[in-house]
């Protein structure tokens, strides 16, 4: 059953190459687009796909998954009119990489959890030509995906912490250094631009801590605060719908009907 899925699934495939092939051919704004032209709609549709699996729209993601598929036949097709690479360059690669980097499945090593799976996925990427474990890190991420990427490769390679309780006190020491760097400026150095710096680098310290203390107790730190995000919109909007029923304007002479609502709102989700 499952050879004939993927017999299906393959036949699907091909229709849609052959699709993209007509519309490179056929369309005006398909035949206009350069790997630069798709470049935003692409990440713009992986932020989409990631909105549908963090709000748990099953019926959504295979259309998301969908989307950001046909982003990659489209730089592939773009590959092979460049004489590049092709599809099967990709697909090959991808496959060749996928066995190397499971030699606990494809050869014979032995690993006892997945913590040693990614030891030694880092491991082979050394191997491989990577001049350093974080060089796989992209620096155009966002800096809390990049912070998180940063501490797995670290990780990966043995550079952890082996207690949570060692996290956390790491990260009330940079609290208490960047509230003894706070309390210590004036009011008027507070508009001084180095002063303002070093009080952002001690923040750095306590986000990059956090971050830490969530990926040891794994917690995905930009799940956690997207929801986080979600859940704060879902409740001001209450508080707004509230404030225009009773025709109370949102001000902060307003500041403690706000809060009343806002607590409403708690209670409500």
């Amino acid at each position: 059953m499952e050879n004939k899925t993927h017999q299906d699934a393959a036949q699907e495939f091909i229709r849609l190459l052959n699709i993209m092939d007509e519309l490179r051919e056929k369309c005006p704004w398909d035949r206009k687009q350069t790997f630069e032209s798709l470049r935003p709609n692409t990440i713009e549709e992986v932020y989409e796909l990631s909105e549908s699996i963090l709000e748990k729209d099953i019926k959504a993601m295979p259309k998301e998954i969908g989307d950001v598929l046909l982003h990659l036949v489209f730089y592939a097709k773009l590959g092979s009119e460049t004489g590049n690479f092709t599809m099967q360059d990709i697909l090959s690669g991808l496959c060749e990489k996928l066995i190397y980097r499971h030699p606990h499945i494809y050869g014979s090593i032995q690993v006892e959890n997945e913590e040693e799976v990614k030891q030694n996925w880092e491991q082979l990427k050394i191997k491989e030509g990577n001049k350093s474990v974080l060089g796989g890190v992209p620096s155009s991420l966002p800096a809390l995906i990049k912070a998180s990427r940063i501490q797995e490769k670290a990780s990966g390679v043995g550079f952890d912490w082996n207690k949570g309780e060692l996290i956390w006190e790491k990260v009330q020491e940079e609290m208490e250094e960047f509230h003894q760097e706070f309390i210590q400026i004036s009011n008027q150095e507070k508009e001084n631009t180095s002063k303002i710096e070093k009080m952002e680098a001690e923040f750095g310290d306590i986000l990059f801590s956090l971050i830490n203390y969530a990926r040891f107790h794994k917690i995905n730190p930009e799940n956690a605060l997207e929801k986080t995000n979600k859940k704060f919109i879902k409740r001001f909007s209450y508080v707004e719908e509230r404030a225009k029923a009773l025709g109370l304007p949102l001000h902060a002479d307003n500041l403690n009907a706000m809060e009343k609502f806002w607590q409403e709102a708690k209670t409500k989700a």
